[in-house]
């Protein structure tokens, strides 16, 4: 059972919401820090799982604002990949702990993020287009999507590596992650994370989406395409230092 009149779990639901909509809307990286407010006052699992009906709300506003400027290839290169992290994840689901998972995943954001940096230093053109390049992230990211709804931070590294516009950034990860996050709702459902309550709690917050929605997309349309990147770069780091928490 939620935690139902202790107000916490309605700030942390409601925070939740606006983030999410602020996220996928207009301030990538923003929306993973939904995460540890929600594990704040909900069990581990539950709490992802309470989690990504919002997210998935979040995704129909991003497409509806961003769906004319994805790149589908950029998608359909991820794709089978991401799908082989996602079994990986669905079986690690079963044993697992989340103060262990958080801190691996961490460190993997960190670790290319740090890559990023280098290879824009270091005009480095090649590794952005290599298969390698493209089979590690799928992995890494269906794997941290499924286990904690926290591939945030690896999609964005990916397709700022892409050298994307920040028009088709927002379109192709608009579509991304709403068919990734589709495909999460069975493996979460079998694995009893989303429950009556936590569907009870979506609603409720749900209309706290469109309020993010908004305030995301009037950031977005008023800055540069430099601090854009830069951002999503600080933003990006500071999620992935979230998870260590």
């Amino acid at each position: 059972m939620f935690p139902w009149s202790d107000s916490r779990l309605w700030l942390a639901g409601g925070a939740a919401a606006v983030l999410s909509g602020m996220a996928k809307s207009g301030v990538p990286g923003l929306g993973i820090l939904a995460i540890p407010l929600m594990a704040m006052v909900l069990p581990a699992k539950a709490s992802v799982g309470a989690l990504l009906p919002i997210l998935i709300i979040a995704d129909v506003f991003a497409i509806a604002l961003h769906r004319r400027h994805a790149q589908w290839h950029q998608i359909f290169r991820l794709l089978p990949w991401v799908a082989v992290g996602m079994v990986a994840a669905y079986f690690a689901l079963g044993s697992m702990e989340d103060r262990t998972v958080r801190p691996a995943l961490g460190t993997l954001v960190m670790v290319m993020l740090i890559l990023e940096a280098v290879r824009r230093k270091l005009a480095w053109d090649r590794l952005p287009h290599h298969p390698v390049f493209s089979a590690v992230t799928g992995v890494a990211g269906g794997f941290a999507t499924t286990l904690g709804n926290a591939a945030g931070p690896i999609m964005n590294i990916y397709l700022l590596a892409r050298g994307l516009s920040k028009e088709a950034f927002m379109g192709t990860a608009a579509w991304y992650f709403f068919i990734v996050n589709l495909v999460k709702v069975p493996i979460f459902a079998f694995r009893g994370m989303i429950t009556h309550d936590s569907l009870v709690l979506n609603a409720a917050v749900s209309p706290l989406v469109a309020l993010g929605a908004w305030l995301g997309y009037a950031f977005v349309s008023r800055i540069s395409p430099r601090v854009f990147l830069a951002v999503v770069f600080v933003l990006t780091a500071v999620a992935a230092l979230h998870l260590f928490r």
